[in-house]
């Protein structure tokens, strides 16, 4: 017999009653029935119940035993009696008489229950995450994150690609995040990067001459946890060569699509083709770049309306250059006056002045702003949103980019407010056209919106005729149920074109050649056309498993601070390791009390 199991604790069923069986496992539960102590002992698989009686050799020791000890149980199996059988297990119609008993690990107290999956502090749960992960939804979501990847990779082989592994230690690049750095200690004063993406590395891979590349790549970021992000994460990175826009969008939707089709349990998912959505249309219909479709509100500029009217403040937003955007709320007024209240109070929480609003009934428009507008502007304005009796509409006005972002909020919470957002099913959409350029609000300069290698619609002579602006990019995202799924581009592969867009963005050429003189000279020997994206493995299993938190769809994840609290990282280094890498620590000023 094997020194630890003859079967998992999944195993056994009645045709195994009479026979002898060995199991190791966590002990969930005890249960002392006067004279019968009962066991749940749970592995990796599976529960199954064993028996000890009281006259037994090893009840004592049971006894004494605390939940999740780590044991080996060795008996005889049995039947259970008719009006005992648990119909939930698949062990369920039989238990295991234990003769022996052997503790491979005791258990201290524990800082919180596992078995019952009660609620606990997350710096706790972090703290003791590999007790964490006993739990049966932790389980199920990691075995999930497993099989997700493997279905991915998979299906990428299957469609003519290469998996590689590009560089961990690389140089500095910009995007769009603080980089890891780790010195060099045989270069002293010089540092290495921690990859953002293996984004220069995937494009030389085609200037290489490999065709389809991809990898479940790790990535680093310095920046400020989130529910939806997290300093490391993974994504299916992928680089394709002599390919269109819609050569990536045919390939990579199916892939997608695929993967979520396995793994949906019955939800829906948006069969292909997806729709695109050009990021400007995106911005006025949904205020974000990353509309949740389940949400069928879409938002409609009414500053004409406004425009020259007798309501005053809005009148004013529309002569200075702003916009008014208005949320319509189907069947808001059947809510009671608090109801607009509150959402009044929760737009002053973000933020905002307030969220004005016009409520509708058969004899006409109502409240406060419907009072001091023309009766013909309301009139327009509840045609615009295609509104009837019983319908509210709800307004956001200010400067653009703030006007779409609270309209954008306003629409998210009416449709959960109101129920009219769906909660099953994964709804998608290709988010396209990005611009290539934006303004920096804190240093006014013109900066990369996207990825800076991408490639800029009308070329060289985009960059060099029209206002940056204005330039359009071959960039486009995934988006599913109001997140960011992937993001990815055609590249630029011209030396020239990239180093006119990157002086547009601030950087010399000189610059250029210092930061990217790899690609640069990859470019001047022969570069294909390609494009590629990433897609967030971490988020598509968040998704997948119906968890709002990335930290629950991870291993060993770290808090929101960026700390590991179950192996203490980051952590002091002695001075002498400093020393060998020459690097000299400068505590920040403690701020004067």
């Amino acid at each position: 017999m094997h020194a630890y199991r003859t079967h998992t604790c999944a195993q056994l069923r009645a045709a195994d009653a009479g026979s002898e069986a060995r199991l190791s496992g966590w002990v969930q539960r005890k249960r002392d029935h006067g004279g019968l102590l009962f066991l749940d002992l749970r592995d990796h698989y599976g529960i199954t119940q064993c028996v000890i009686p009281s006259g037994s050799a090893v009840f004592e020791a049971a006894d004494k035993l605390r939940v999740e000890s780590v044991v080996t149980v060795t008996g005889q199996v049995v039947a259970r009696e008719p009006g005992t059988v648990n119909e939930r297990l698949p062990t369920g119609a039989v238990e295991l008489r234990v003769r022996e008993l052997v503790v491979q690990g005791a258990a201290e107290v524990l800082p919180f229950q596992v078995a019952d999956d009660q609620p606990a502090p997350e710096e706790t749960r972090l703290r003791y995450r590999f007790l964490d992960l006993r739990r049966e939804r932790l389980q199920r979501n990691m075995i999930l994150r497993a099989q997700i990847i493997q279905d991915i990779r998979e299906r990428m082989i299957a469609g003519g690609f290469n998996e590689f592994q590009t560089p961990i230690l690389t140089s500095s690049s910009p995007e769009g995040a603080r980089d890891f750095l780790v010195p060099a200690r045989l270069h002293p004063g010089k540092f290495y990067a921690l990859p953002q993406a293996p984004q220069q590395f995937k494009q030389l891979t085609m200037v290489a001459g490999f065709d389809r590349y991809f990898q479940i790549a790790p990535c680093f970021r310095d920046e400020a946890g989130r529910a939806d992000r997290t300093l490391m994460f993974y994504q299916l990175d992928v680089e394709m060569s002599f390919v269109t826009q819609e050569d990536v969008f045919a390939t990579m939707e199916p892939v997608i699509r695929g993967t979520f089709e396995r793994f949906a349990e019955g939800r829906a998912v948006d069969p292909g083709p997806w729709i695109r959505i050009p990021y400007k249309q995106a911005m006025l219909d949904y205020g974000s770049d990353k509309p949740d479709l389940r949400n069928p509100l879409v938002i409609r500029d009414v500053t004409e309306h406004f425009a020259g009217s007798s309501f005053g403040a809005f009148a004013k937003v529309a002569a200075s250059g702003g916009v008014v955007r208005a949320i319509p709320a189907p069947g808001a007024t059947a809510n009671p006056r608090s109801f607009f209240d509150k959402l009044n109070e929760w737009a002053r929480g973000e933020g905002a002045p307030g969220l004005g609003y016009i409520t509708f009934d058969a004899e006409g428009p109502k409240g406060p702003i419907a009072k001091n507008l023309e009766a013909g502007r309301a009139e327009a304005i509840r045609a615009a949103c295609g509104l009837g009796a019983g319908d509210a509409v709800f307004f956001a006005a200010g400067k653009e980019a703030d006007a779409a972002k609270l309209a954008g909020q306003a629409r998210l919470k009416l449709g959960t407010e109101l129920g009219l957002t769906a909660r099953d099913g994964f709804r998608f959409c290709w988010i396209v056209d990005f611009p290539m350029y934006e303004l920096n609000e804190e240093t006014g300069q013109v900066d990369f919106s996207h990825n800076p290698f991408s490639m800029p619609q009308g070329e060289l002579e985009a960059l060099r005729t029209q206002d940056p602006l204005s330039i359009g990019a071959f960039q486009y995202d995934i988006v599913c149920n109001g997140y960011e799924m992937a993001s990815g581009a055609i590249r630029n592969h011209k030396a020239e074109i990239m180093v006119e867009a990157f002086r547009i963005a601030g950087y010399p050429a000189q610059a250029v050649e210092d930061r990217f003189g790899g690609m640069l000279n990859a470019f001047r020997f022969g570069a294909p056309p390609h494009g590629g994206m990433a897609a967030g493995i971490d988020r598509i299993v968040m998704l997948l498993a119906d968890e709002p938190n990335l930290r629950e769809v991870n291993l060993f994840p770290m808090n929101q601070q960026g700390e590991d609290l179950m192996m203490q990282a980051p952590s002091v280094v002695e001075e002498a390791r400093l020393k060998e890498l020459h690097i000299r620590v400068q505590m920040p000023p403690v701020a004067k009390k």
